[in-house]
């Protein structure tokens, strides 16, 4: 085989192989819910959608994969201050879907990290307007105050945050004992008012009982006391028949 055969068949199979992997490059499948933004010659040229779609090769990018479905991100306790000036510690979940892959792919570099840093930061805006009490007791009203700020912030980066969650709110070791204590002194009082109540319910109902009380006699005793009765009755009736009737007077002979 002379150089120019050998030339022609390296150049051949250079070509095929050029083919095909501008073929593999030309079509891509996109799986459900899912999105790739393309860029043309370093601009923004689409959104590719789920299905099969076409592009040029070598002229189109075809970026990594947007995922369209709702997220959930667990963020790491974020140390707050009070109104009252008590650190607590506070876990939050957040619920959000990409709505624009082109804004969240263009607009924000790591849209997660920046909805973590937003939301470290209105928890302490919103938590430095309440005391420790109303901080513990308010979880609907910072879940609500979170993601209104949250979703009117990300929407400009193609996130919409579906749902705000406090997992935890943890104060500090002193405060907790003494919450605990005062907790068991409250069960303490509730169980002695308790035993104070039923103890004079049942003086009550003891008290009751002892106006009521009546004895319940077997029937032989009461046979028997009948009959004690009626013979005690007749022989008061034959006394009072023998002093009515009249008395004889008897004479006496000397």
């Amino acid at each position: 085989m002379t150089d120019i055969a050998i030339t022609v068949l390296i150049a051949l199979a250079a070509g095929v192989a050029l083919l095909v992997t501008a073929m593999m490059r030309a079509v891509w499948i996109i799986p459900q819910a899912r999105a790739r933004n393309v860029e043309r010659l370093g601009r923004y040229h689409r959104t590719l959608e789920p299905g099969i779609s076409f592009v040029i090769p070598f002229v189109d990018r075809v970026k990594p994969s947007l995922d369209l479905r709702e997220q959930v991100v667990s963020f790491k306790a974020q140390p707050v201050i009070t109104e009252d000036n008590v650190v607590v510690h506070i876990d939050t979940v957040l619920f959000f879907q990409v709505t624009d892959p082109r804004a969240a792919d263009y607009e924000i570099v790591n849209y997660i990290k920046a909805i973590e840093q937003l939301t470290a930061t209105t928890l302490r805006n919103v938590i430095g307007t309440l005391d420790l009490e109303a901080t513990l007791t308010s979880r609907d009203r910072i879940n609500t105050a979170l993601r209104g700020v949250l979703d009117d912030a990300s929407g400009k980066w193609g996130i919409r945050v579906t749902r705000v969650e406090i997992k935890a709110i943890e104060p500090p070791p002193s405060i907790k004992d003494a919450m605990e204590k005062q907790m068991r002194a409250e069960r303490e009082k509730r169980a002695a008012i308790l035993t104070a109540e039923g103890a004079r319910a049942s003086k009550i109902l003891t008290a009751e009982g002892n106006g009521s009380t009546f004895w319940v006699i077997p029937s032989e005793v009461t046979t028997a006391l009948q009959a004690v009765s009626q013979a005690f009755n007749g022989t008061l009736d034959e006394a009072k028949s023998a002093s009515e009737r009249p008395r004889t007077k008897t004479h006496l002979k000397n």
